[in-house]
Formats: structure tokens, C-alpha cells, sequence
């Protein structure tokens, strides 16, 4: 019977109008406030935030002009090695002597002034024409600066501005230990690269097969900063870097950062 009563009441007032009403509890009201919070600082990072992004690319330590490969003019059998792998050489200067079938002696000679980097003639060989006999450097001084030769798929190329920062892992200098090398984009490539045009530069074939091992690249050159507070004369991460210097044709990895852009691109009518 109270029970019907109970029910009888609610129908004869089914809007409880006397009863307070609670519209939310102080925790749905903490909730809300930092929802709204989050939106706001999300709405305004979206405006005026920024997102950097990188390009990855294999790299090496190089000189500025690069290397050339010198070929032997004649061919016959080398009778001596006038010159030393990572000895500086004038232009025209003599590299290898080789005795030809007519019993006649010609003298192969640099091309260009540089550091021979690899001789790949000894004596008693015997040499075709056009042989593939040194690898000179096109270095003259040795205070000459180092730069870095990164190449980039095509696709990424075009997106890297001049000037851009650039981090490189050195393969030989422990980058847990040291840290990266600092430096930015001088210039960027206008055209892919082949294999022999690479190798031809570098004065390397097995790089030049590398390089394009995915394809034909571009090559971005990079300037490394200067410091004269650390031992290799270069910048790095750290605040001394390693302890040496550093020689060209080293192995690296290079991160190059891209001009920031905007996580929301809004269009207006």
C-alpha cells in the first residue's frame, strides 16, 4: 500500500518541480575545464606551431673539387711507382713509369694538382690503355677546408633550401662519444647523378655503385662549420669533439632539416 502511494504521488507531479537540481558534479566540472584547456592550446599551436622535418642521405668527407680518377695513356707493363698514396703532387707531375711493346718508356702524370688516395698499379703489372692506374684528390694545400658531399633521391632534393642545417654521423668518430658534425647547404645539385659521373668525382667506383644503388641521386654540398675551440677545427654536438682531425673520403650519414612548416594549412574563401 506505501508503495502505491509512493507511485500515485510521483504521477500526480511528474516534473518534481520542488526538487533542487544538480546540473553537474565538481569532478565532470574539472573534466570539462581541462578539455577545454586542450582545445584551446591545441586550436592555437595548429595558428602559429610549426613541424620540422629531415631528410636522411648517405655522405662523404670530401675537398671542395672532388677527386679524378687518372688512366693510363699507354699500354705496356709499369717498370716503377714514382708516387706514394696520400702524398700531395703538383700538376704534371710523374706517377708511374711504363714500358710499352715498342720497348719505348712513357711516364704517366697528374692531370691536376692533388692527393693521391690510391694507387691501383704496381710494378711489373701490365696495364691496357685507359687503365684505371690513381685516384688524386683535387687538393693543393693542406689547410684546404673539408666539405661534405650528400646525395639525396631526387624526389627530396627539391625540397632541401640553401643555407639548411645538417648534422653528420661520422662513421669513424663515435657518435655517443663525440656527438655529430654541424653544417649547412651550400648548394644543391641542379641534376641527378650517374654512376661514373659519381665515381669520376670521388675518384671511386665502388662508391659511384653505391651512390645509386637506389637510384640516381643529387648531390647537395655541405659546408661544415668552423671552430677553432675543438681539435679537428670543425663543429660538433659536444663541446671538443674527438680529439683528431678528420681526412677526406671518410664515410657519413647526413640529416638535413627542412624549412619548418605548419601542421594545419587553413583556406580561406
Amino acid at each position: 500500500m506505501q508503495f502505491r502511494q509512493q507511485a500515485l504521488a510521483k504521477l500526480r507531479s511528474p516534473e518534481e518541480l520542488d526538487l533542487p537540481v544538480r546540473f553537474a558534479r565538481p569532478q565532470g566540472w574539472l573534466v570539462l575545464s581541462v578539455t577545454v584547456v586542450a582545445m584551446a592550446a591545441a586550436s592555437v599551436w595548429a595558428v602559429t606551431g610549426t613541424v620540422a622535418s629531415t631528410v636522411g642521405a648517405p655522405a662523404v668527407l670530401t675537398h671542395g673539387e672532388g677527386s679524378y680518377i687518372l688512366q693510363s695513356p699507354v699500354a705496356g707493363q709499369v717498370t716503377a711507382v714514382l708516387a706514394e698514396e696520400g702524398r700531395r703532387l703538383p700538376a704534371n707531375a710523374p706517377v708511374l713509369k711504363v714500358r710499352t711493346a715498342q720497348g719505348e718508356t712513357a711516364v704517366v702524370r697528374t692531370v691536376a694538382a692533388g692527393r693521391v688516395t690510391t694507387l691501383a698499379a704496381t710494378i711489373g703489372a701490365i696495364i691496357s690503355t685507359g687503365a684505371n692506374v690513381a685516384a688524386v684528390e683535387k687538393v693543393a694545400h693542406a689547410d684546404d677546408p673539408l666539405y661534405a658531399t650528400v646525395y639525396v633521391s631526387a624526389g627530396s632534393a627539391a625540397t632541401i633550401p640553401a643555407g639548411a642545417a645538417v648534422d653528420l654521423t661520422v662513421q669513424s668518430v663515435p657518435a655517443t662519444r663525440f656527438g655529430v658534425l654541424r653544417g649547412h647547404v651550400k648548394t644543391v645539385g641542379r641534376s641527378v647523378q650517374s654512376r661514373q659521373q659519381i665515381a669520376s668525382y670521388l675518384g671511386d667506383d665502388q662508391l659511384g655503385e653505391q651512390f645509386t644503388d637506389k637510384g640516381r641521386p643529387v648531390a647537395v654540398l655541405v659546408r661544415l662549420d668552423r671552430s677553432s675551440a675543438t681539435k679537428s677545427g670543425l663543429k660538433w654536438s659536444s663541446a671538443g669533439g674527438p680529439p683528431y682531425a678528420l681526412t677526406s673520403m671518410t664515410p657519413a650519414t647526413a640529416s638535413i632539416r627542412l624549412a619548418d612548416q605548419r601542421p594545419v594549412d587553413w583556406l580561406l574563401p
